[in-house]
């Protein structure tokens, strides 16, 4: 019975002993993915496996180590730079990258697998993009194409140049393009002489049309009135010899031109009396004096 006791114990050491190392065993023979990760397998240090979908997997224990990388939409925000326009405009530029791992195999092997190392990577391309597209554009191109012409820009100039890494560049956007704070007053001031220089253009243009349209028209009324003066005087002398035309019928024998001289004689010696003074003083042969004598 004393010797069954440390026999027994034995064996239980020995059992939970065994229970342990199977629990380390499965412990380093599993590992998990989750959503939204890669899971990596080295061997020796060399990636020999890569797991894009979520799930528990089987590792050889002791001798493979997994690590994880991301999969999925990264955005990394650039720092505030300045930029120099192609008409020596200095600006504020402001942006981000939108980036995801696309190769994790070639991401280890160019960049050690390293999240920081590719947004350090990702820096220095959109910056040097980003300032040699700005420095090709005048400050108006840069101020216009800020709904996406800019930005279509500043991608084609990087092109494919981070597939090397195994990284795929969603897009370049910008937060802001805008000039430094010490410069927008003399910016805004200049903007407002140059309106006011173009304003006044058209002010000058429209003053110099409007002149140009008054003497027309005026020329068109003096030729519209001189023609209209014309026209009344030849009615007129046609008037005049078609009224000596009928007076000639009308007082064609002695005793009516007679009487028509003295209808003219009355007509002038009423014209002539007026005012108070009622004294007219007439020369013998005037027809006014000829009424009288006869």
């Amino acid at each position: 019975m004393n010797e069954s006791r440390p026999r027994r114990t034995v064996r239980r050491i020995v059992l939970i002993v065994v229970l342990v190392l199977l629990a380390i065993l499965a412990e380093s023979a599993f590992f998990v993915v989750r959503r939204n990760e890669y899971g990596i397998v080295r061997q020796f240090g060399a990636v020999v496996d890569v797991k894009d979908e979520p799930g528990i997997y089987l590792k050889i224990p002791f001798v493979q180590q997994t690590s994880t990388l991301p999969n999925t939409v990264l955005l990394y925000d650039l720092p505030v730079s300045d930029m120099i326009s192609a008409d020596k405009t200095t600006l504020i530029a402001d942006c981000f990258a939108i980036w995801r791992i696309d190769d994790p195999r070639l991401f280890i092997e160019t960049l050690s697998g390293s999240v920081p190392n590719a947004e350090s990577r990702i820096n220095a391309n959109v910056y040097n993009s980003l300032k040699t597209v700005i420095s090709s554009m005048t400050q108006a191109q840069i101020i216009s194409g800020r709904g996406g012409a800019l930005v279509d820009a500043i991608m084609a100039n990087i092109g494919s140049s981070f597939e090397r890494y195994g990284i795929d560049l969603i897009a370049v956007e910008t937060k802001k393009i805008d000039l430094p704070d010490d410069n927008k007053t003399a910016v805004f001031n200049r903007m407002i002489s140059e309106r006011n220089n173009i304003a006044a253009g058209h002010l000058a243009e429209g003053e110099s049309e409007a002149k140009e349209i008054r003497n027309a028209a005026d020329k068109q009324v003096q030729i519209t009135l001189a023609e209209a003066e014309a026209q009344a005087a030849t009615i007129r002398a046609e008037g005049d010899a078609e009224y000596m035309r009928i007076l000639s019928e009308v007082y064609d024998s002695p005793e009516e031109a007679d009487f028509y001289t003295f209808m003219i004689a009355l007509d002038a010696l009423k014209t002539s009396m007026t005012g108070e003074e009622k004294t007219l003083i007439l020369d013998a042969d005037s027809p006014i004096a000829q009424i009288f004598y006869n």
